[in-house]
């Protein structure tokens, strides 16, 4: 994933102007508390997803980084037999990881884009409307769960042209659908609570860098959490990404799921971090506007 891909911005000054000075004036209308803190979360995250519309390259030069993993690592490693996955063939057992990896490579830098909108001065007008915090961050975080979503096509499509047995029945794909969504939104609000800290895109691309590997490798995305050693087994236990790979292995794969937590406790602590999450960046979101 390129610098540029994160941070180009398509839409002509005139034009981008005019669709913030229309998500503005949406957003300060007077209606039901519920309905409103709803709406205005959805027209945050149309504004954000609009720019992909028109920047429909970013699609694919995100689908090339799932395609390197699963066709050169998850090949060569299949072959070597070098890890214990049990019954489950060692493709089957990364294609979750590599799912999920990519959500968090998508979302993780997405704090650079509220930065670039803080120097155009986009945030200031949306700090300005009525618009209560937590919808400002969330519909932010949606849009980037929104973007995700193509991820899971590159994925789906790797898996099943390398033979990966894959769960098609309607509630696992939804499942999956939630899951990966959820996951977007928390990377992506913790991207932006890092960028309303740091400021500044070569601070913030420095600290996105050593971030991403770290959350990645002390996982259960690429390799069983039981070859751990017993100190990075507890620091996975409180990565999240640790618990969004086991739901994402519940419903992907079919036969003998490949979960190990449990559904239960996998989207108990996704919902409880989300919501963490959003709380603290709508406390922190308005600094990035100082």
């Amino acid at each position: 994933m390129t610098v540029e891909t994160i941070t180009t911005f398509p839409l002509s000054v005139p034009r981008l102007a005019a669709s913030v000075n229309h998500a503005v004036n949406i957003m300060s209308a007077t209606i039901n508390p519920v309905l409103g803190f709803i709406e205005k979360t959805l027209v945050i995250a149309e504004f954000d997803v609009r720019k992909l519309h028109h920047d429909f390259t970013e699609l694919i030069t995100r689908a090339i980084q799932p395609a390197l993993w699963l066709l050169l690592f998850g090949e060569v490693f299949a072959r070597a037999r070098a890890l214990p996955t049990g019954s489950i063939p060692y493709l089957d057992f990364i294609a979750p990881g590599i799912l999920a990896q990519s959500v968090l490579f998508v979302a993780i830098f997405y704090g650079i884009a509220v930065i670039w909108e803080r120097d155009l001065g986009i945030v200031q007008k949306f700090l300005a409307s009525p618009t209560p915090r937590a919808a400002l961050v969330l519909g932010k975080a949606l849009s980037a769960g929104v973007r995700a979503l193509s991820q899971a096509v590159v994925v789906y499509v790797l898996s099943l042209l390398l033979g990966v047995k894959l769960n098609w029945s309607p509630p696992a794909l939804l499942g999956m659908l939630v899951t990966i969504v959820l996951a977007a939104i928390i990377f992506s609000t913790f991207s932006l609570i890092v960028a309303c800290i740091v400021k500044t895109r070569e601070r913030f691309m420095g600290i996105g860098q050593v971030l991403t590997m770290p959350l990645f490798f002390a996982s259960n995305a690429i390799y069983p959490t039981s070859i751990m050693p017993r100190w990075l087994q507890t620091i996975s236990l409180l990565n999240p990404l640790t618990y969004v790979v086991d739901a994402l292995r519940s419903f992907m794969l079919a036969g003998p799921s490949g979960g190990s937590i449990g559904l239960g406790t996998d989207f108990g602590v996704i919902l409880f971090t989300t919501v963490f999450l959003v709380l603290v960046g709508a406390k922190i979101y308005p600094r990035i506007g100082i």
